[in-house]
């Protein structure tokens, strides 16, 4: 299936010292031709222990935020002549054994974004450990966004994605917020763009070790997305034009 096309993982990292090996030991390498780390000024051992494992290291010197560390990610991705990208958090909340799912539309021309879905497969997501009042937003949110952008996802919130190398060199993402916001921009501007989403099912589990936002910084990123959203919408109907929806 993959016929010479270049497969890379980006991994943005911060403070993941404890998980990030046995994440890196679960990529199924048959389907990976390089994995990149790219750390956000750790507190921890992150990068000492990333420099221990196959891995392509990038550190930043101050902490640039989840948005902004993804920038680093994907324009290291490019310049390695990646043909398709896959977002994997080192936290091992996301499986990577997954990876040839996400791959899978993308290489065989069927989409240019795969969503890992946590919400695709019923009662899913709550077997994994995903909070009560984290699905309810959830649910909430995408049901919104999906009205205000066109689409009809059944998650549009997950970290969890693969994108093709013509997506990720048309959309304006250097442009993006550079917290967890950028998530959402990355989604409005595929659509905007015209580009094919795909989603497939994707487990996902919750423990100590796995990074997750709490309440105020998760009310915070929903009304940015709306935001983000709005944005959309206005820019669309020619009301306010936004750099971010611009080639």
């Amino acid at each position: 299936m993959r016929e010479g096309k270049r497969v890379v993982v980006v991994m943005p990292a911060r403070n993941a010292a404890r998980t990030l090996q046995a994440t890196v030991d679960a990529i199924p390498r048959d389907w990976v031709d390089e994995v990149i780390l790219v750390d956000d000024r750790s507190t921890d051992d992150t990068v000492s222990v990333a420099r221990g494992l196959p891995l392509h290291v990038v550190w930043h010197p101050h902490n640039v935020g989840y948005g902004g560390n993804q920038k680093t990610c994907y324009l290291t991705a490019l310049q390695q002549e990646a043909d398709v990208v896959v977002m994997l958090h080192p936290d091992g909340q996301y499986e990577p054994t997954l990876i040839p799912e996400l791959v899978a539309p993308i290489l065989s021309g069927e989409a240019d974004l795969v969503l890992g879905s946590r919400l695709l497969v019923p009662g899913a997501a709550r077997a994994g450990g995903m909070p009560r009042w984290k699905l309810v937003a959830n649910r909430a949110l995408t049901g919104v966004e999906n009205r205000m952008l066109g689409t009809s996802l059944s998650e549009l919130h997950t970290g969890y994605r693969a994108y093709s190398r013509e997506l990720l060199m048309t959309i304006p993402f250097l442009r993006n917020a550079p917290d967890f916001s950028f998530d959402s921009e990355v989604i409005a501007q595929a659509v905007h763009f015209g580009f094919r989403i795909a989603e497939v099912p994707a487990r996902t589990r919750y423990f100590d070790d796995a990074s997750s936002i709490t309440f105020k910084p998760a009310a915070v990123y929903g009304v940015k997305t709306l935001w983000a959203c709005a944005r959309f919408v206005l820019h669309r109907r020619g009301l306010v034009r936004s750099r971010k929806l611009q080639p």
